[in-house]
């Protein structure tokens, strides 16, 4: 066992004394040392209950014949620390949630993991973890919030972000956003729609990564206590099987994990995650990249209606039956033969499955829409890719064509949205707001949630940074190359013509090449001075369409 490298030999004897001080005892020593990777935090929903799962995991793993030990790492809150200086941090959490985890496992030669996480960015970085490290590993995703309830209506944090709007434009009091306030998010657990916490957790299931119904158990449910439980007992037996993550999460696997995305029409940040998880796997022969999202998505058509696109819930989709009814469901355009954490395949997994809400989960022949939830769109706007989640997207806006409002920060929009700025047909632009630019990639939930409360119809946006698993309707995000490393929305004035044609995969500006390059050369953005960790994570992330790893 790797575990052995601190417990074996007359010269691991200070190490042993160290461990006996945490309590262990002789017969301990002949077991396997198992690492409970807990994201517990009081100020993020989705994960104030994840102690309770802890000690679960650890029954499991004490009863199988392991040994746990738990440590801690962080996790924000996209919802708490959107529209301000705090979002720039939330993606590149994700890489200090992965190093924790790395750095922990490789100090104490751990020989297995369960890893705890729940919300966006903490579900990819312990994935990346995972990967990285390629250590026996199962996850427990912490579980979907119950939905709230206002004046008779199903509501999440989208509804309260979009209230705003809808207060400001006079359809809504102070009074009810108030109510709406206190009812929208009435418990424990990642906010109720499918919006990227919830994404990931399917996807982390889809992979193999997860014991089947773990993502959309709800936080609150006693079943969800029992999953943690048998992920316990089961991390065990992936050790003795020298089962690890490269084994589960194979090419394959991937493709079958951006099939789940597209049928259920998931997060754009899929975009960003499963790639950068697939990262770590490159040497496996692993890739997954942009192209392989659009290949996908026009193969897999969107077949769940979710929340904020549709009215259902993760607590619908639990009800009719979970991810391994998506999988049966859509099982003839996946490779169900990929082992899976279970030990045992998908097909395995999914034999006696049933479909219990053909509403909630609609044939395969008869879908929401022909096409899977993500559109890959280039152009010269875009040459390296933009990311729409076509699944959230009305049919009269799949095509528009409109003039450029440009601002130069998501603050700069939001302001220009409230003070009349923006009017029927726009197309707003938000740059400077990419991995490098922001730095960080910042969430333009606000932009997008306040055009929908103010009900401007008919408006576009695009984006260097990246929208909200929460966000709907024509939302460019992730184009690539960014404004600061040059890229042609740096080109960009009030004015400019611009096309979406998400049928087509297109988005183009209507200027020649050679307009663009020297409106680049010319270009005057701002220059945003850096300390900490956000000045090393700008001079080391890659680009949006290569998963904004670090290099």
């Amino acid at each position: 066992m790797k575990s052995d490298k601190i417990k074996k030999g007359i010269e691991r004897t200070p190490h042993r004394s160290l461990l006996r001080a945490c309590g262990l005892q002789d017969d301990d020593f002949e077991k396997p040392f198992i690492g409970i990777a807990n994201s517990f935090t009081d100020i993020v929903p989705g994960h104030i209950h994840l102690k309770e799962l802890a000690d679960e995991i650890k029954k499991g793993i004490i009863a199988a014949g392991g040994i746990p030990f738990e440590f801690n790492t962080m996790a924000i809150c996209d919802g708490i620390a959107m529209n301000h200086e705090g979002m720039k941090y939330s993606l590149p959490s994700r890489e200090i949630v992965a190093n924790t985890v790395e750095s922990m496992a490789m100090g104490h030669s751990l020989d297995g993991l369960v890893l705890l996480p729940s919300c966006d960015k903490v579900v990819p970085g312990m994935l990346i973890a995972a990967a990285r490290l390629n250590i026996p590993s199962i996850v427990v995703t912490g579980g979907p919030m119950v939905p709230g309830e206002f004046k008779g209506k199903k509501v999440d944090l989208i509804t309260v972000y979009e209230a705003v709007g809808e207060v400001s434009s006079g359809k809504l009091t102070e009074d009810d956003l108030y109510e709406l306030e206190c009812s929208a998010c009435p418990g424990a657990g990642s906010c109720s729609g499918l919006f990227t916490a919830n994404t990931m957790a399917c996807v982390t299931e889809t992979l193999g990564m997860s014991l089947p119904m773990c993502a959309t158990t709800l936080a609150q449910d006693k079943n969800k206590l029992k999953i943690a439980e048998e992920s316990g007992k089961r991390i065990v037996g992936m050790i003795f099987e020298d089962l690890t993550p490269s084994k589960i999460m194979s090419q394959k696997s991937f493709e079958n994990a951006l099939a789940i995305d597209m049928a259920l029409g998931g997060s754009s940040n899929t975009a960003l995650h499963i790639p950068a998880i697939a990262n770590e796997l490159e040497d496996k022969g692993v890739n997954v990249d942009l192209e392989l999202f659009d290949k996908v998505s026009k193969f897999v058509p969107h077949i769940a209606s979710m929340s904020p696109a549709g009215k259902d819930t993760m607590k619908d989709l639990h009800e009719a039956g979970g991810i391994p009814a998506v999988l049966k469901n859509i099982e003839i355009k996946l490779d169900t033969n990929v082992i899976t954490c279970t030990g045992k395949t998908i097909k395995e997994n999914i034999k006696d499955v049933e479909i219990k809400n053909t509403d909630v989960i609609r044939p395969i022949k008869d879908p929401v829409h022909s096409e899977g939830g993500i559109a890959i769109l280039k152009g010269n706007l875009a040459p390296d890719g933009s990311v729409i989640k076509q699944a959230a997207v009305e049919d009269d806006m799949m095509y528009h064509k409109g003039p450029a409002k440009v601002f130069n920060s998501e603050e700069e929009a939001v302001d220009g949205i409230f003070n009349g700025k923006i009017i029927e047909g726009d197309i707003v632009i938000i740059r400077c707001e990419g991995p490098k630019g922001g730095p960080g990639m910042r969430e333009m939930l606000n932009p997008t949630s306040a055009i929908m409360g103010l009900g401007i119809k008919n408006v576009a946006l695009i984006t260097d940074g990246r929208f909200s698993g929460g966000t709907r309707g024509p939302c460019v995000g992730h184009v690539s190359p960014e404004a600061k490393s040059g890229g042609p929305i740096a080109a960009l004035l009030d004015g400019d013509i611009i096309e979406i044609d998400i049928k087509n995969r297109k988005i183009n500006v209507e200027l020649s090449d050679n307009e663009i390059k020297e409106r680049i050369a010319n270009a005057k953005l701002p220059d945003r001075k850096l300390k900490g960790w956000l000045n090393i994570y700008q001079k080391s992330v890659s680009s949006a369409d290569k998963g904004a790893i670090l290099r």
